[in-house]
This record gives structure tokens, sequence and C-alpha cells, in this order.
């Protein structure tokens, strides 16, 4: 699963970490780039030595580097990172998103209040803490059967405040 709980000394608490999924290692992106260049050109072979294969390269380059353009970009937006925290009895969650600023939202454990909305929300099975006034979504980015595990799991950890 794309998230991990790590246990930390009894004073400090656990630290929930969440990150979006990567399905495709980055082995994988050569190994893509290289067999979707190699049959994309497959066309060209029998036109080798006619005017017509500079004609139809920059097209087919063009395909190669939207592909490249989108698989790169793919992996910057994967850079986003949750973390939930434990200091004492304040409970902090930090969003670090892929483009921008981090943001972070802070209240006492007592008062935190994890909600599933099955639907209503951006995605289905929607994952929200309040307290302190305000409400946050956590792992947005995950599946919705992560998300309902996830949502199992903070509760518990909630409840045990």
């Amino acid at each position: 699963m794309p998230y991990h709980w790590t246990e930390n000394p009894p004073d400090a608490g656990a630290v929930l970490t969440l990150w979006p999924y990567r399905s495709l290692p980055h082995k994988g992106f050569a190994v893509v780039i290289l067999v979707t260049f190699v049959v994309i050109t497959i066309p060209l072979y029998p036109l080798l030595g006619t005017a017509l294969v500079w004609g139809m390269l920059p097209f087919m380059l063009a395909g190669v580097a939207g592909l490249w353009w989108g698989l790169r970009r793919s992996y910057r937006d994967g850079t986003t990172l949750e973390e939930l925290t434990r200091a004492g009895d304040i409970l902090t969650l930090i969003h670090t998103p892929a483009r921008g600023a981090p943001q972070s939202w802070e209240c006492n454990i007592y008062w935190a209040k994890a909600e599933l909305h099955d639907n209503g929300g951006p995605v289905p099975f929607y994952i929200t803490l309040s307290g302190n006034g305000r409400t946050v979504e956590i792992g947005r980015f995950l599946s919705e059967d992560e998300r309902k595990a996830l949502f199992a799991e903070l509760s518990d950890y909630l409840r045990k405040g």
C-alpha cells in the first residue's frame, strides 16, 4: 500500500506517511520509451532513402517526445507526500504537493475526527479529518480500497488517542 505507519517512542506517537502509487519504475520508463521508438519507426524502414522519411520522421519523433513529457510529468506529480504526525497531544498533517508550498493542519488529537464520505466528494470514499475549526482531506490520491483500509486504521488510531 502506498502508505506506511512508523512507530516511534511512546511519547512521540506514530507517523503516517502517504504517497501516490508508482506503477512504472524508472527502468520501466526507459523500456517503454525504447519500445515505443522502435515500434513507431517500423513504418519508416521501407521508406529509407526516399524523401518521405523526412516528412514522417518529425511527427513520429513528436509522438515519442510527447510520451516522454507525459511520463515525466506523471513522475513529478507523484512526488506528492502527506505526513500525519503526533507530538504530545497535537496531531499535525503536512501535505506537500508536487508543485506549490506545503500546507499544514494542527489539532488536539482528542478533538480530531476522521470521516469517510461515500459520495459527494471529489473521489468516492473521500476521507477528511476535522478539528480546530477546519476540515482537511487526507489520502485523496489513494485508490478506493486503500482509502477504506486507511479510514479503518486512522479511526482506530484516533480512538486510542
